[in-house]
């Protein structure tokens, strides 16, 4: 799998930009406009991620600008409104931070994001220092792998592994990241994990799987009609 990304240390990127926790609010919203960010890890005075400042947290800011009050002076908005107060990265950023570790997965990755519902996540080592960010355009690269590579994975790793001298038979086809897997098995309780496990390989983006058992024979096996007469009934 040379030069096929399957870790976030693949697809980190690894100039960041980050602040410290006294960064003021109007020099905040300045980085993350020339960087073109929607958010940015703060790091402590040893450089360990301890918070993340989103446009979510900047919002507020302006939300409470004008006060959207009723008759009895109170807020009608549910956000925090202390965030609207906040004038540093300390004060602003979202804490504890969530973070991934380089080595993990890029399908680990993609799970915390989807469970924290954010867009992009430190990456940091096991010191807690910030080495990259990943974003959820990172996490898609891994789907410009090239069909011939995904095949010739799919035939070695899952074909070739799971069913031994029978793979010589077995056909595996890749168009646009779908695989095909055809021919007959002799077990066929391996099929549906065949399925599965070439569904795991990175850049798959679908299976179709065609895999049969071993063809019928009527005079070997006299309890099973035979294609003519299960065809003439």
């Amino acid at each position: 799998m040379d030069g096929t990304p399957t870790t976030v240390d693949d697809v980190m990127t690894r100039r960041v930009l980050a602040l410290r926790t006294g960064a003021g609010f109007k020099d905040i919203v300045q980085a993350m406009r020339e960087w073109r960010v929607g958010a940015v890890p703060v790091l402590d005075d040893a450089g360990h991620v301890v918070g993340v400042v989103s446009e979510a947290d900047l919002l507020p800011k302006e939300e409470y600008r004008d006060r959207d009050l009723d008759r009895y002076g109170r807020t009608r908005h549910l956000a925090e409104p202390a965030k609207a107060g906040a004038a540093s990265a300390r004060e602003l950023m979202t804490t504890p931070p969530v973070t991934v570790a380089p080595d993990a997965t890029l399908g680990h990755a993609a799970r915390v994001m989807a469970r924290a519902h954010v867009k992009q996540l430190p990456v940091v080592d096991p010191e807690g220092t910030l080495v990259g960010i990943v974003s959820r355009s990172d996490l898609l690269k891994v789907f410009l792998r090239g069909d011939p590579e995904i095949a010739g994975e799919v035939g070695r790793e899952v074909v070739t592994r799971l069913f031994g001298p029978e793979a010589a038979g077995i056909r595996v086809e890749v168009h646009d990241g779908v695989v095909t897997l055809s021919g007959r098995v002799r077990d066929t309780a391996l099929v549906p994990l065949a399925a599965r496990l070439a569904r795991a390989v990175p850049g798959v983006v679908d299976v179709r799987c065609a895999l049969a058992g071993p063809p019928r024979h009527p005079d070997l096996d006299p309890d099973l009609p035979d294609a003519e007469s299960a065809g003439t009934r």
